[in-house]
């Protein structure tokens, strides 16, 4: 017999189980309601309050038909795991590699990701981030609109596809990260406010009401999100969660839902006796939020958070694009700043929001490993109009020396797929919503906001099966000539990262930027970056080179135009 149970404190005298051709009356416990049923996994059941239409469980593990049909029982303890000897990977010294699963590979499935983890092995990352994978309506989407955040995306492959996946990266060595949405749901599919309060009108975010954290009722709310982290952390393996936009996690408690979720996290790594990761994706540049938990509540205690200031700066290095949120980067000693510090908004003035923003950070206080850095996001490639990615703006000795400087900083890396080899392939915002109304409003909404920022060129429709089509990688391109070089580069940079402790180092480095000239010097080394035109020399040995880089020895390192050279030199 399987028991099945739903908080319902909205319903008014009855709830009932739909299973099979039954409808079996549940008993009510408070605000919950409970009933036992015959029930093999795959059967598909829903409840229904008060007499009304069926609606799937709120914890529905799996929703083989859609999210507005009935969910289906899974067994998630079915998956023989073979990662016993998994000690799990910890932030510090890790390098994330981020992941969609439905583009990243051309059968887009959990199954089809697994025979790409050789490559994601002998590249040299440690920890596989992939994008949200709850059940959402359609087939194609980037999973920030799901609606049941306990069921994995039936198109991927399901929970048992996922387990899976996860399973075989730790048996080649990788970590994985989940992202996770708990801001928000997504506007079809969501029947959760007929079950209970968990919503509010008191705050706002930009795609709605909010989740209800700290109103009445919210105690259950609460619970509910903290028991689907550990879901996926237990049951899944997964080695730690990224936690979407946590700045739109509107809650006025003593004790925030962040330094809850942080403490039960420590909670079960101790019990499970390994890592476990929690990364926010934070607006606030507050490192408050990374450190640790204390009776003062000083901090938040999240393991680490994405540091976007530092991917703004590399950017309009790389690009001179200074529009909208990058025309504060322009400053000449942006680029040099946040390869000392993550924030460059700690405290100053930032246009774009027409306000001081930011908190300082003190290494010592709080460690670099903590802030994680990035060249390229998923955010950052698919919300341009295009999808284009940055090898499609600069060419591959800007996309080297770059990589140079993201890969020996003090900060955790993180990769978006296909940047190891300048992929060709752009990666587009696209979605699947089934009813027409929203679809039309979707793909019409896309163009006129970028027409309004006076972009001229053709934009994607988000609801073309080509968009879809057109965002995943082509994985022939990894042995091809400039792309097959730069994979190679990649590599190589990880190698060192890995062999030379300079270029993880806790200090802040040393950076000197003469125009298109940037040093950064981590200890021994330096890096030498010349995105100019005219040649850069300095003495040193060159320990790896990109582009046209002679000399050395007794005769200075000349690095070439559009070139970069790591060097080993004399204190």
């Amino acid at each position: 017999m399987t028991e099945f149970a739903v908080w319902a404190p909205l319903a008014g005298n009855t709830v009932e189980l739909a299973i099979a051709d039954r409808v079996l009356p549940m008993t009510r416990d408070g605000d919950w309601w409970r009933a036992t049923a015959a029930a093999a996994p795959g059967e598909r059941y829903a409840f229904r309050l008060d007499g009304g239409d069926e609606r799937p469980d709120p914890r529905s593990l799996a929703q083989p038909d859609g999210p507005h049909e009935r969910s289906a029982v899974v067994d998630l303890h079915a998956h023989e795991w073979h990662d016993q000897d998994w000690a799990g990977q910890p932030l510090d010294g890790a390098v994330i590699y981020e992941l969609h699963i439905g583009t990243f590979t051309p059968e887009g499935t959990f199954d089809a990701a697994i025979t790409k983890l050789d490559h994601l092995a002998a590249l040299g990352v440690s920890l596989v981030e992939v994008m949200p994978v709850a059940a959402f309506p359609g087939d194609r989407g980037w999973g920030y609109d799901g609606v049941a955040p306990y069921a994995v995306h039936e198109v991927y492959g399901g929970a048992a596809a996922c387990q899976r996946f996860v399973d075989a990266c730790h048996q080649h060595g990788l970590g994985v990260l989940l992202d996770v949405v708990y801001n928000h749901l997504g506007p079809s599919g969501n029947y959760l406010a007929q079950f209970g309060p968990y919503f509010t009108d008191h705050y706002a975010t930009p795609w709605g009401s909010a989740v209800n954290l700290d109103g009445q009722g919210s105690d259950e709310v609460r619970r509910y999100f903290l028991e689907n982290a550990r879901m996926w952390l237990r049951d899944f393996h997964f080695d730690g969660l990224r936690l979407d936009a946590v700045h739109e996690l509107h809650d006025g408690r003593a004790v925030h839902f962040l330094e809850e979720l942080a403490a039960k996290t420590d909670e079960l790594a101790a019990e499970l006796g390994r890592p476990l990761t929690l990364i926010a994706e934070s607006d606030r540049n507050d490192p408050r939020t990374v450190r640790p938990r204390d009776d003062s509540g000083a901090g938040l205690g999240l393991t680490g958070q994405w540091a976007d200031d530092i991917h703004h700066a590399l950017h309009v290095a790389l690009t001179g694009e200074t529009q909208g949120y990058y025309s504060d980067f322009a400053d000449p000693e942006a680029l040099g700043k946040v390869l000392r510090t993550p924030f460059f908004h700690d405290g100053t003035w930032s246009s774009f929001r027409g306000r001081h923003h930011g908190r300082p950070v003190d290494f010592g206080r709080t460690p670099p490993w903590r802030f994680v850095a990035s060249l390229q996001t998923h955010d950052q490639v698919g919300n341009r109009a295009t999808g284009d990615r940055l090898s499609h703006l600069v060419n591959p000795g800007r996309l080297a020396g770059a990589a140079a400087l993201l890969l020996t900083s003090p900060y955790t890396p993180m990769l978006f797929m296909g940047e190891e080899w300048g992929a060709s392939t752009p990666w587009q915002y696209f979605t699947d919503h089934q009813e027409p109304e929203l679809a039309q409003a979707v793909s019409e909404g896309r163009a006129r906001e970028f027409a309004a920022h006076g972009w001229s060129a053709n934009v994607p429709d988000p609801q073309a099966v080509s968009t879809f089509n057109d965002s995943a990688l082509d994985w022939s391109e990894t042995t091809d000539g400039e792309h097959a070089r730069l994979l190679d580069w990649y590599a190589a940079l990880l190698r060192l990262r890995r062999e030379i402790p300079a270029f993880t180092a806790a200090d802040a480095p040393r950076v000197f930027r003469n125009g298109a000239t940037i040093r950064v010097h981590r200890g021994d080394y330096v890096v030498l970056v010349n995105l100019g035109a005219y040649d850069a020399a300095m003495p040193g040995e060159v320990v790896l080179a990109f582009g046209e880089v002679r000399g050395g020895g007794s005769e200075p390192v000349t690095v070439g135009a559009e070139s970069v050279a790591i060097l080993k030199t004399s204190r």
